[in-house]
């Protein structure tokens, strides 16, 4: 379809309800459209443009498609963005559970080879530095893909605590910033720092030698 024939739905959506054929209600969204445009918005975010200057006239133009089949997949730009951001997303092995140093060093490694990715590194910095005027973006992605990964790391801590590999006088959610902030920092924050192999390990190694209970001593 063209673009000017999609262009001409979106109008005569807004202009009322008609007909509707069993042909167009069984339409299946093609797979090929998505991946163009969820492309043509990585590629406009390397070479530099902004959430805020991202519209739908520019992406459109960039994956080579229509404005209404960008409207016919995603209600608006925000939603578009969380796409784009799941797209990014891989999921880590899960927590072997044999040891909490282990798995502690497989959820900072997982970080790290992110961290190294281009791709992945590049956008997410574009959406930290655009979180305060789009904080409802950054929500999202935080409730679709963040959370699950910090209940992964609070769970090997609980764990940690039970076997008494860390000490309980200490509150988890810090614990796990602490764990999880050096790497976020460098990986985020501080591109131009290295992410070199054995940095999961020593990270791990650092805070699990300040937080592992002390010899002879009966509480916390």
């Amino acid at each position: 379809m063209s673009r000017a024939a999609e262009d001409s739905e979106v109008a005569a959506a807004e202009a009322g309800p008609g007909p509707v054929t069993a042909e167009r209600r069984g339409r299946p969204r093609s797979a090929a459209a998505d991946s163009a445009i969820i492309e043509a918005v990585l590629r406009l975010i390397e070479n530099g443009v902004s959430i805020g200057e991202l519209s739908m006239e520019r992406i459109a133009r960039e994956a080579g498609v229509g404005k209404a089949t960008i409207y016919r997949r995603w209600s608006g730009k925000s939603a578009l963005m969380l796409d784009v951001m799941r797209s990014l997303d891989v999921q880590g092995p899960p927590p072997a559970g044999d040891s909490v140093r282990d798995d502690l060093v497989a959820l900072l490694e997982f970080l790290r080879r992110r961290g190294l990715a281009k791709r992945s590194s590049a956008l997410l910095r574009t959406v930290v530095s655009h979180v305060q005027a789009q904080p409802e973006l950054w929500a999202e992605y935080h409730n679709a893909v963040v959370r699950a990964r910090h209940e992964a790391l609070l769970a090997v801590l609980r764990r940690g605590v039970a076997n008494g590999e860390i000490r309980a006088d200490h509150d988890l959610e810090t614990l796990a910033d602490l764990f999880i902030g050096p790497m976020l920092a460098r990986a985020l924050l501080h591109e131009w720092k290295e992410l070199p192999e054995g940095l999961a390990e020593d990270i791990v190694d650092m805070v699990l030698e300040g937080v592992r209970p002390r010899a002879g001593s009966a509480a916390g």
